[in-house]
């Protein structure tokens, strides 16, 4: 049997060392590695090479569809299979991972046989890197949607897709793009309008995105809104204004547009 080595990529230390544990006491495991964020695991991934790569999607600093999106990028000596785990298991965050070369979707929690499993299977039948395959039959890549890039950033930020705040924001942002006037009329206009879409009042509009950015605060994830500007624009004690969060977010789709 193979001897696999792995790298365990994920935020939460207990759960990380678990999986380790169990891992490196099963045959056909080498070695087991561990980092806490995706700017960790790139490292890693530069200076060793690994069998399967085992990475939580949502983590501080660099989150698991931003490492994966790196690893494309970059020509490792050899690339890793993927297996993905996350809390989540919407259609559209499943449907990214695997687009971006994730072999497997696990939604936790989940037995860790069911790992293991998957880990041997990948063993046995490894995936076809894309560099193999002719490139007159791989598929393009398609470029997300600005729904989809919205939800990608604000579950990054550890904004929660349940609470009022989350629509409204990526409604407000969808309308700066649109026109990115409507920022300096906030009040006069994007509140509002925001409002009328949602037929709600333009106070409860702007209290619930309000809740959102201090949810985002009270998460800790300053750090992870920094790598996602890519400069370092906020400090745990200075929170952006609404205007000012929308305004950052809608620059920061516009410049991606244009890149």
């Amino acid at each position: 049997m193979k001897q696999n080595r792995i790298l365990i990529v994920a935020a939460q230390p207990q759960y990380r060392a678990a999986m380790a544990e169990y891992l490196r006491g099963q045959e056909g495991i080498a070695r087991v590695r561990e980092a806490d964020n995706g700017t960790e695991a790139l490292q890693i991934l530069t200076e060793e090479k690994f069998d399967i790569l085992i990475t939580d999607m949502i983590m501080p600093r660099m989150d698991g569809y931003t490492l994966l999106e790196e690893l494309g990028r970059r020509r490792l000596a050899s690339h890793p299979a993927v297996i993905a785990i996350s809390a989540l298991s919407r259609d559209d965050l499943v449907a990214r991972a695997i687009a971006l070369g994730a072999s497997f979707y696990m939604v936790k929690p989940f037995e860790l046989r069911h790992l293991l499993c998957h880990i041997r299977s990948l063993t046995v039948n490894p995936p076809v890197p894309a560099e193999s395959v002719p490139a007159a039959l791989r598929e393009p890549r398609r470029m997300q949607t600005v729904d989809e890039r919205l939800g990608s950033l604000f579950l990054t930020m550890g904004i929660p897709a349940h609470i009022k705040g989350y629509q409204f924001l990526r409604q407000a942002v969808k309308m700066v793009l649109e026109d990115p006037d409507r920022i300096n009329r906030i009040t006069k206009e994007l509140y509002p309008g925001i409002a009328r879409y949602f037929s709600t009042s333009a106070s409860k509009v702007e209290r619930a995105i309000r809740h959102a950015i201090e949810v985002a605060w009270n998460r800790g994830r300053v750090e992870t809104l920094n790598t996602a500007f890519g400069c370092r624009v906020c400090t745990p004690e200075d929170k952006p204004t609404n205007g000012e969060f929308i305004a950052m977010i809608a620059d920061k789709l516009a410049m991606e547009r244009c890149a």
